[in-house]
């Protein structure tokens, strides 16, 4: 391999034009990888540029400045090249500030109140990969650890978009006096901001995320987001979690569409989260097919925002973090069960869904006939 004809290629993109975008370079031997890190790093002059290289260490990758559209003749057969998509967070516009209070009706809906004699989640981590977290809530003081900021390494992850925070008072905010209590009150929230204000993130920075998850040993990773395009490395981030024994719960996209889901939700390592309504309905703008796993309250769902207020949000991401939440209680209740035993007790013990025709379609989440399915494994 001619490294510094690959060093010359990677710096030569510059006058294409195509600032803002990136690519994915994958090596299929982790020997090659490591060689072309090494001359990297010896390249001084080029120092300053190497910032924008980030090494995806996982899964033998470099996320890399600009597009391309061939490889270098030293890399022909030794690695694979794919676009660093945006993706982009998964909520439809924003609802009203609200102030309820008490415990919203999605946690009520899916039974999680009736476990807490039993189960509260206590101490199990929970991965968030979004904007970040208001650390200031009231709701989640008691629930937090620091996390990581993949934007700025040195701050904390806080929030700046709204989308994250709300996430995380569903699956674990612990104020019901003051202000509400999510599905696994006791469980302990890392959040880790991948996603800017906008709620926009990179491919890579969702592997980089991933790849925190594991090394900080999450039990569960909530990923409430998704993109139309299949990513490979992407792909092989979700199967190096699972076989590591951390499940991502992914949700289907907001788009309505029939017998299509987004990616990540769409590979089968994850858990498919699809949204209901009040009414145990599929929500009109959920995305659906026979790869949903799991269905849960995802319409009009109350939970906790910026600046310690509360907002009222519609979406697939809603939904799915009722089902990390549930994990949460689960897993807390029976902490060696593996990724696979989870998602089969969570399809297998789903409650079925009102008017639905298909006999294929997944059922909604209920927390109290998924402990009993986990208790005669």
């Amino acid at each position: 391999m001619d490294v510094s004809e690959i060093v010359e290629w990677l710096f030569s993109s510059r006058s294409t034009g195509d600032f803002g975008r990136r690519s994915i370079l994958r090596f299929s031997d982790p020997d090659d990888y490591d060689q072309f890190l090494q001359a990297l790093q010896v390249n001084g002059p080029l120092s300053k540029k190497l910032e924008e290289i980030r090494p995806l260490e996982m899964i033998q990758a470099l996320s890399i400045p600009s597009s391309y559209r061939s490889l270098p003749a030293s890399l022909c057969g030794k690695a694979s090249l794919e676009e660093d998509i945006p993706v982009s967070v998964g909520a439809l516009p924003q609802g009203s500030l609200v102030t309820d209070k008490g415990i919203p009706w999605g946690v009520k809906h899916i039974q999680a109140p009736q476990a807490w004699s039993r189960t509260t989640g206590y101490r199990v981590k929970v991965g968030v990969i979004d904007t970040g977290v208001d650390f200031g809530h009231p709701d989640l003081r008691h629930s937090l650890d620091r996390g990581i900021n993949l934007l700025h390494r040195m701050a904390l992850p806080q929030d700046d978009n709204g989308h994250g925070t709300h996430i995380s008072g569903t699956i674990a905010a612990a104020n019901e006096l003051q202000g509400m209590i999510g599905v696994a009150p006791r469980s302990m929230i890392y959040p880790v901001k991948a996603f800017d204000y906008n709620g926009t993130a990179f491919v890579s920075d969702i592997i980089l995320g991933i790849e925190w998850c594991i090394r900080n040993q999450m039990d569960v990773v909530n990923m409430s987001f998704g993109m139309k395009t299949r990513s490979k490395s992407l792909l092989n981030a979700v199967n190096y979690a699972y076989r590591s024994g951390v499940l991502i719960v992914a949700s289907s996209g907001n788009d309505g569409r029939i017998g299509d889901i987004d990616y990540p939700a769409r590979y089968n390592q994850t858990i498919a989260v699809g949204a209901t309504n009040q009414l145990s309905r599929i929500a009109k703008f959920t995305n659906r097919s026979g790869l949903i796993d799991i269905y849960a309250p995802g319409d009009r769902i109350v939970s906790a925002w910026l600046k310690g207020k509360h907002r009222e949000m519609s979406g697939t991401s809603m939904a799915t973090s009722h089902v990390t939440g549930a994990i949460a209680l689960l897993l807390a209740l029976k902490p060696g069960l593996s990724p696979a035993q989870i998602k089969v007790i969570i399809k297998n013990s789903a409650k079925p869904l009102k008017n639905s025709k298909a006999p294929r379609t997944a059922g909604e989440l209920n927390v109290m006939r998924m402990i009993r399915a986990a208790e005669q494994l």
